[in-house]
């Protein structure tokens, strides 16, 4: 294996001091630019690479952020993070993923991988299993930035990213209701995430402002998935009082639920169906999907903003922030004509 280029292989080269050369390429006023160039020169021709580790521990800093996400196959945490890495890159921080795929024992040792490799802070949003929130409590306890995106937590009094998830349920509900829609099954996870519990009390009150009586009947509380989806359909169609329309949790569950209506022959938007987070096939599926969208790039740039905010401690942790941004209704063809009387 080829040994790696280090300063003292430029120093040797150029004939002068390791201390010169290590001057010259963190640009010190110091050195001449003469000298600064020919040491430039060299390592370029050498094929030099810092050794960040070694940087990292003189200067404190590693210049590197932590993400951890529940998956990057939802489009939505995809986008979020394509934004956050372009914020943040311009101010020279990379970033470190970490997928914990939904569950609390990988979130826990994603959370402890970053901090083992020193990342100047870390930014999450939790897994579907995540109530106990004590590997969290570490990155507080190091002092590093700590911001929660998305999956926010009741108990964690962080600075925070999130969309006004009652708003977000409120208005997939009236859509529905200003649709002609009067029979509104909620289809969602069993998990007590806080996002699912406020859209589900948007659910409620939209129906209550509309008068409509609540049947527990046409509440699934299960999985967030296509199957998931596709379960509830056959669930909620067993029913003697049937459903005239859906809402899914998230924009699979939302998909399972289409696909699950198309097997007994019933095409939206017949019965009504509309999901969260605008996935990118959300568009393309026949009949194309509502959908209430998260602004996800707007996300990931405030994730950037206020995390370069703490680290220049022009944002206090002691009194964080919590942005909340707004949720947009996506209307499409499983929404878009009233339903039959």
């Amino acid at each position: 294996m080829k040994k790696r280029t280090t300063i003292y292989d430029i120093a040797k080269e150029l004939n002068i001091t390791v201390s010169t050369v290590s001057r010259a390429l963190n640009n010190i006023s110091s050195i001449s630019e003469e000298t600064r160039n020919a040491v430039w020169e060299m390592a370029k021709k050498l094929n030099y690479r810092p050794n960040k580790i070694a940087t990292s521990l003189s200067s404190g800093k590693t210049n590197i952020i932590g993400i951890v996400i529940p998956s990057a196959k939802i489009h939505f945490f995809s986008s979020v993070i394509y934004s956050l890495e372009q914020a943040l890159k311009k101010a020279g921080y990379s970033i470190l993923l970490y997928q914990s795929n939904e569950t609390l024992e990988s979130e826990i040792n994603g959370i402890q991988t970053l901090l083992e490799a020193q990342v100047d802070g870390i930014i999450i949003s939790l897994s579907l299993e995540t109530d106990n929130i004590d590997h969290i409590r570490k990155v507080e306890a190091e002092g590093k930035p700590l911001i929660v995106f998305d999956r926010i937590h009741n108990e964690l009094n962080v600075p925070s990213v999130a969309i006004n998830d009652t708003l977000a349920g409120y208005i997939a509900t009236k859509h529905l209701i200003d649709s002609g829609y009067k029979k509104i099954a909620y289809v969602s996870t069993k998990h007590k995430i806080k996002i699912f519990v406020d859209r589900y009390k948007g659910y409620i009150n939209a129906l209550h402002e509309a008068n409509i009586a609540l049947d527990e009947n046409l509440i699934i509380l299960d999985e967030l998935s296509i199957q998931g989806g596709i379960k509830a359909t056959e669930k909620l169609f067993k029913l003697k009082e049937k459903p005239d329309a859906i809402i899914g949790g998230d924009d699979f569950t939302a998909l399972g639920i289409v696909k699950g209506l198309s097997t007994i022959g019933i095409v939206p938007p017949k019965v009504g169906v509309i999901g969260f987070a605008n996935q990118t096939f959300s568009e393309y599926i026949t009949p194309s999907l509502s959908t209430i969208d998260q602004q996800a790039v707007k996300m990931g740039q405030e994730c950037a903003s206020l995390f370069l905010r703490l680290i220049n401690k022009k944002s206090s942790i002691d009194s964080p922030e919590k942005i909340v941004l707004e949720p947009i209704l996506i209307a499409r063809d499983s929404t878009k004509q009233p339903a039959s009387k």
